[in-house]
């Protein structure tokens, strides 16, 4: 099985969180799946100093940062088709609000990457699971947001403690015309009739343990997903 990991940069405040995409690469290998790892081709919204949190006055590429997760190994994402892929997981990370989407600051209005919308698009036309982790799951409401697709997705629970505001994004996603729904970092939520697999992950107050085990929850069930498509085929 071939799984699309789609890479924002590299470091959680400004590209994609490492932690979330190297246990999405993880599961897809204990499962004998291969990672088939994309990126954007963009300048970065901005770079961050990870110990102080400063904007530092340079400037980098998604495509290239993303690289250092996937150790060279990645595509243009303008390049990649749903034709290619079996599934597709979008890790979280502060570049999918600010280089897939502009969502950490416009919110659900903000916009999206053309190809990003096309992509996800595709896959839910074809009938191809999507796992959207942590912030991931906002990208995928912007993307069939105007469409016929309105899954249930989750980027976590207002009943357990966050770093953010549930609530305002939840209430975002909803505008999309997507439906948020509350989970907990030891819970998954699966949106069987749209084949979508979300995750609240580190949107949650979490140990890096707990983290593992929402991911490798999430790609199990994307797995199960592919084998109940192919089974019906």
């Amino acid at each position: 099985m071939k799984i699309g990991v789609l890479l924002s940069g590299n470091g959680v405040y400004d590209g994609s969180e490492i932690q979330e995409a190297v246990f999405t690469l993880l599961a897809i290998d204990e499962l004998n799946g291969e990672s088939v790892c994309m990126a954007p081709d963009v300048e970065q919204h901005h770079v961050l100093n990870h110990i102080t949190g400063d904007e530092m006055a340079e400037k980098r590429n998604v495509l290239i940062e993303s690289a250092r997760i996937a150790r060279g190994n990645i595509r243009d994402l303008a390049e990649v088709k749903s034709e290619d892929l079996d599934a597709l997981v979008l890790p979280g990370g502060f570049g999918a609000a600010k280089n897939l989407t502009k969502w950490a600051f416009s919110g659900p209005d903000g916009e999206i990457l053309p190809e990003v919308r096309s992509l996800i698009n595709e896959m839910v036309l074809h009938g191809k699971p999507v796992c959207g982790l942590c912030m991931g799951p906002t990208v995928i409401a912007k993307a069939l947001e105007d469409t016929s697709v309105h899954p249930d997705l989750t980027i976590g629970t207002t009943e357990e403690a966050s770093p953010y505001e549930i609530d305002a994004i939840n209430a975002g996603i909803n505008k999309t015309g997507s439906h948020a729904v509350m989970k907990k970092v030891t819970e998954i939520l699966i949106d069987r009739k749209n084949k979508i697999v979300t995750a609240p992950c580190y949107m949650m107050e979490a140990s890096i343990s707990e983290i593992r085990n929402n991911v490798r929850m999430a790609i199990e069930a994307t797995f199960s997903l592919i084998k109940t498509e192919r089974q019906k085929a």
